[in-house]
């Protein structure tokens, strides 16, 4: 049995916080097999014995936003997020519980510590201390998160040392009939007891210490402190008023004026919504006498808000204008049933907000042009709506409230969900169908290299987040019938948030990825590190290669325009069939100011089992990729002579109009369109992205908060039953499974991963959705 952990002083760096042999539980075979479980820096690892400590590790689980809880008098569990669970029995309840006291402890300090790196690269960031205070700044900060530290300590043992009372009083009341085991059972609570009094004594005395040492200048740290932010109050409100200003000047100067009475934008309105209705009246009137055309008239709601005043401070006045709304029809029997759906789509809306406007439907227009399968597509989405965005009322309303509360406004977004973007990856699918027909396997991987570039040809110019997808969306991608592929999207996991994606092409390939990231925010730019993994398989050569996604940099986060870099080295690896041993290394050169190369540079090259290069890559991540063989080498393989460069890839121009539009492409433009037969979960049926798209972003808005409050209290839910479970001593009720991908082993691998089931077109062409959840 291991020694409880009493938490006097700070383990030195390195050291385990705890380690000792515990029983965990493998499978129904095997049962709990004993394990050395070492417990350090916020994770819990284990080994099958002291010696793997030094070159294997069989399992991780971090404690960051983990549960942890017990099942009975000598198993507990630990959660993190769904993704991960460890079932760990003990020898007898008093190891138990220490176990679960020093993981507790390990938590609130991993919690401590991420937050005291976020404190620090704010402090690294922010305004230079003037009048040489900078030690006192940096004394006023290692003080408090001291402090902060000493404090949850107390407050942690506090609440095992009443944990532990209550159950020591309970032993003591059962002692009237005693029992088999009284005896033992007391002089168990009664050592727990002992051990948490003594750590609550450790932790009292050096938190009396900490705070009687450094009182003095915490007084002064603090004073410094208001007075800068004081100062850094008074640059934020006067670069505030400077963008109001700015943005009335332009939109003054831009916006042309009626000539009639009385000035303001009341008139400009009347005159915009005359000349949209008489556009709309010339159309109707030629649609009418197309013999094939109908039009349907069904009350709509739609606001536009209108600033008034001269200040982003005052208040805003709302003025109604009408819209019209183009749907397709062909036949007047469509007509007639699409009559009947926008009717019973719109009733609801009426009912709230009082309004009525017409909706027209058409059987052609500029949206859909293109005909696929059997119905349009649509080539564009609606313009994005030129709404003043203050930053500094954004920042006011955040004020006072927890960062987790805070909704991102969809001013920030494009009308696409994360599951969509991803898809994106595969708008250049027709590399792939090329490296489909090569025997080659270094050829093959110069290919899908080339593939991977292309992924990132859109974020250049896309500079908007895509909306955070909900626990258990789904978003589905058939375009076999145009572009010889389809795809299938999960959010798999809220935290840490991450989507698995399977895509099969008709010329015999196969794509996956299971993607998740960490975030790092610098002040100046945020840093996106993609986490998870991705393969493409070609089953008839048997050939399979892994990758894993470069980091990228959004620039000038706070002011300045928005831009996007992507840098980084990427290792795309063969693991299975001929092409094993195969490796093509790829490097994304980062922006430099003083560089003499052409930016967004890309370098790579294939070699072969032995080391040897078979083919050299080079281009630019947003415009082009080449491949050229290798025909000689040195014999170190560091200069390669090759022959011609030929064209892998090679990025389709913007619609010409699309900067008006999220700067989306084609294929954007057509992601987020309805389609029926869907799951219930797709993203396409999700109600503030729709609205957004639309162009109601206040109705969006509130709708964005709904869906993510509806999503808090599900999450609260079943913390709740797992709380209760806990206290009851039963097995907690098991989290929401994904419904397309089973998370196992890849066959020849030891990491679990969230596999495709090969399930959902099954389940579309039944229409069997019953297993899918309400999340919208």
């Amino acid at each position: 049995m291991s020694d409880a952990i009493v938490p006097k002083g700070q383990p030195a760096p390195g050291e385990p916080e705890k380690k000792g042999w515990l029983f965990k539980w493998t499978n129904y075979l095997k049962g709990y097999q004993r394990r050395w479980f070492v417990l350090s820096n916020g994770l819990l690892s284990y080994y099958r014995n002291q010696a793997e400590m030094s070159h294997t590790c069989r399992g991780t689980i971090s404690l960051l936003g983990a549960l942890i809880h017990t099942a009975d008098s000598c198993t507990f569990v630990i959660s993190n997020g769904g993704t991960q669970t460890f079932h760990i029995r003990a020898h007898d309840e008093v190891e138990r519980q220490s176990w679960v006291t020093a993981l507790e402890l390990a938590k609130a300090k991993a919690i401590r510590a991420q937050e005291s790196d976020d404190d620090e690269d704010q402090m690294s960031t922010g305004p230079t201390n003037v009048g040489g205070t900078d030690g006192e700044t940096e004394d006023a900060g290692g003080i408090a998160r001291e402090l902060a530290a000493r404090f949850h300590d107390l407050r942690t043992c506090s609440e095992l040392v009443a944990r532990h009372g209550a159950a020591l009083q309970r032993s003591l009341v059962d002692l009237e009939i005693p029992p088999t085991d009284t005896t033992k059972q007391v002089s168990e609570r009664a050592t727990l007891f002992r051990i948490s009094c003594n750590a609550m004594m450790n932790a009292c005395s050096e938190f009396m210490s900490a705070a009687a040492a450094s009182s003095a200048r915490m007084s002064r740290a603090l004073q410094h402190e208001r007075e800068q932010k004081m100062r850094l109050q008074e640059v934020v409100e006067q670069l505030a008023r400077q963008h109001d200003n700015l943005e009335k000047t332009v939109t003054a100067r831009s916006t042309p004026h009626s000539g009639g009475n009385g000035s303001g934008q009341g008139n400009e309105t009347e005159d915009e919504e005359h000349e949209f209705f008489d556009a709309m009246e010339e159309g109707v009137s030629s649609a009418m006498e197309d013999k094939t055309s109908f039009v349907i008239k069904v009350p709509v709601n739609r606001k536009n808000k209108v600033k008034s005043g001269e200040s982003s401070d005052e208040s805003e006045g709302e003025t109604v204008t009408e819209t019209q709304q183009v749907i397709f029809v062909e036949d007047k029997e469509r007509a007639e049933s699409a009559m009947g759906g926008a009717e019973t789509a719109t009733a609801s809306k009426l009912t709230d907000n009082k309004e009525k406007q017409e909706i027209m439907i058409w059987p052609h227009a500029s949206e859909a042009t293109s005909m696929v399968d059997g119905h349009p597509r649509r080539t564009r989405v609606p313009d994005k709506p030129n709404y003043p965005l203050s930053l500094w009322s954004i920042m006011k309303n955040c004020i006072g409230k927890e960062l987790s509360k805070i909704p991102i406004p969809v001013n920030f977004s494009e009308p696409l969900s994360m599951l969509q973007r991803l898809t994106e990856d595969y708008e250049y699918s027709a590399i792939l169908d090329q490296a489909a027909q090569f025997s080659d396997p270094a050829q093959q991987l110069a290919y899908v290299a080339a593939f991977t570039v292309s992924s990132y040809a859109t974020t250049a110019c896309r500079t908007t987040k895509p909306f955070n997808p909900l626990l258990g969306e789904t978003y589905e991608c058939d375009r076999m019938a145009d572009l010889g592929w389809r795809a299938i999207s999960e959010q798999v996991s809220h935290h840490p948030p991450m989507v698995a994606q399977f895509c099969e092409g008709a010329a015999g390939w196969q794509c996956w990825q299971e993607f998740t990231m960490t975030t790092k925010f610098r002040g100046k730019y945020l840093q996106v590190i993609p986490l998870g993994g991705a393969f493409a398989a070609f089953p008839s050569s048997g050939n399979k290669y892994t990758w894993r996604k470069v980091t990228t940099t959004v620039h000038n986060i706070i002011v300045g325009k928005l831009w996007v870099d992507n840098h980084g080295d990427m290792d795309i690896t063969g693991e299975a069939g001929p092409a094993a041993g195969y490796v093509a290394h790829l490097k994304y050169l980062p922006y430099g100011y003083f560089s003499k190369d052409t930016q967004r540079k890309v370098t790579g090259v294939i070699k072969d089992p032995q080391g040897v290069p078979r083919y050299v890559l080079q281009g630019h991540w947003d415009s082009r990729v080449e491949v050229a063989a290798v025909t000689s080498a040195s014999p170190d393989n560091t200069v390669c002579k090759t022959g011609k460069f030929v064209l892998a890839w090679q990025r389709v121009p913007a619609p010409p109009d699309s900067d008006k539009w999220y700067n989306f492409t084609l294929l954007a433009a057509q992601l987020n369109e309805p389609e029926p037969g869907v799951a219930p979960t797709d993203s396409r049926l999700r109600p503030d992205q729709r609205l957004m798209e639309e162009g109601l972003w206040d109705e969006a808005n509130a709708e964005k908060l709904r869906l993510e409050e509806k999503q808090r209290a599900a999450r609260r839910g079943l913390e709740a039953a797992a709380e209760d479970a806990a206290a009851r001593g039963v097995a907690p009720p098991a989290p929401p499974a994904p419904l397309w991908f089973t998370r196992q082993a890849a066959p020849g691998q030891p990491h679990l991963r969230h596999l495709y089931s090969h399930r959902y077109w099954d389940a579309k062409r039944d229409q069997d959705w019953a297993a899918c959840p309400d999340i919208f």
